[in-house]
């Protein structure tokens, strides 16, 4: 069974950059779209940036022109450039593959970023 797996994420100061970047233990070529998501405490998880096949991109409005997603095909892989993060970004990131963004089939397990100083 196909596992995505995330890495990348830690503790950064407001301003500060991190990479996030996610692995298929398998081939993902099947799902059409990948996306990352995040979840903060007591909130909903939301999309914050996906990409389907025709390289197509979607950020959500807080993070347009900070955070940059990218996907190799090739390797199966999938990352999340952020900048000048602010506390408000701090949540659990996850990694989602699917038929669109917005509908996830598989999802990976979460890795934790924390914007404070």
């Amino acid at each position: 069974q196909v596992q995505l797996v995330e890495s990348g994420g830690g503790l950064v100061q407001p301003g500060g950059s991190l990479r996030l970047s996610c692995a298929a233990s398998g081939s993902i070529f099947r799902f059409n779209a990948m996306a990352w998501y995040r979840q903060a405490p007591g909130k909903q998880r939301e999309l914050v940036a996906g990409t389907d096949v025709r390289g197509s991109t979607h950020y959500a409005d807080p993070v347009k022109g900070r955070f940059t997603i990218s996907r190799d095909h090739a390797k199966d892989t999938l990352s999340l450039q952020m900048n000048s993060l602010r506390p408000d970004d701090t949540a659990v990131y996850y990694c989602a593959a699917g038929p669109t963004m917005m509908v996830v089939a598989l999802w990976g397990q979460g890795t934790q970023v924390t914007v404070s100083s």
